[in-house]
């Protein structure tokens, strides 16, 4: 089966009766985790990038609720009871995603907004657009293996064996996936109504 990637555009705020809906999905420790959080900001990006990857996993293998979530050794979220299922999850303001197959994957997306010159200098990127579009090639590869976010600029390309892919989800936002399968992600678009539902 091929990497499938499910997305979702938010287009308003959740409402406090669908927050606690979508909180009530999250496996115990992912649900402290959100609620000791600071960025109360992206709130609601993270529960539906939760919600997004539950819907996969009732589409792909009948699953009814996510299991528990640990962290690998190297900082990858994996389920230790269904470690055959390998997933990523990502959000930005707006905008959330979760990707799942049965080899390691990475899914990121960012929103476009501006850089500082000096970033840009940095980075080499002519342009806000450019960066974004390097920054979630280099998060899709990190999130795929596992590792921090200083690891990021220590591999600029794609490895041997690992095969990225740039995806146009949204206007105004740089998407990309990485994987070990070579065919291209399947992508499905969600509503935000059609993920409350």
């Amino acid at each position: 089966m091929a990497v499938e990637i499910w997305a979702a555009r938010l287009i308003r705020p959740l409402r406090e009766d669908e927050d606690r809906a979508l909180t009530a999905l999250l496996p115990p420790e992912r649900a402290a985790r959100l609620q000791r959080s600071r960025n109360t900001a992206g709130r609601a990006e993270a529960l539906c990038a939760y919600a997004l990857l539950l819907e996969l996993l009732q589409s792909r293998y009948g699953w009814e609720r996510l299991p528990e979530v640990a962290l690998s050794k190297t900082g990858k979220p994996w389920f230790p009871a269904c470690p055959e299922a390998c997933f990523s999850l990502s959000h930005t303001a707006g905008a959330a995603a979760a990707a799942v197959h049965d080899r390691p994957v990475g899914v990121d997306l960012e929103r476009l907004r501006p850089v500082s010159p000096r970033l840009l200098r940095r980075t080499e990127a002519r342009d806000p657009e450019t960066f974004f579009r390097d920054w979630v090639r280099r998060e899709a590869l990190s999130k795929k293996k596992g590792g921090n976010l200083a690891e990021l600029f220590k591999e600029p390309s794609v490895p041997p064996g690992v095969f990225y892919f740039p995806l146009e989800l949204f206007p105004g936002y740089a998407a990309g996936a990485a994987g070990c399968d070579s065919a291209p992600p399947e992508v499905r678009l969600r509503t935000q109504e059609e993920l409350l539902l």
